[in-house]
């Protein structure tokens, strides 16, 4: 999806190999959590990426992770 304006869920399916039902599933989680949008053209659904929210979630993602690194013991098990 992040490589082009918008995308076809069936195109999404046949170039990642899985049923369209999965594609779905997982394009719904990513819209519900407002990471994707979302539009009806025809008999096919097209999704984008929602810029702000994907900066928003890498700002909070890295933040987890220097905090983690931070405070994580010198050696692992």
């Amino acid at each position: 999806i992040s490589q082009s304006d918008s995308c076809i869920c069936t195109d999404l399916s046949k170039e990642l190999g899985l049923a369209q039902a999965t594609v779905s599933q997982h394009l719904r989680a990513l819209k519900d959590a407002n990471l994707i949008q979302g539009s009806i053209e025809g008999n096919s659904m097209c999704y984008c990426i929602e810029p702000g929210q994907v900066q928003k979630l890498a700002t909070e993602i890295s933040e987890l992770m220097n905090r983690f690194l931070q405070n994580a013991p010198g050696a692992c098990c």
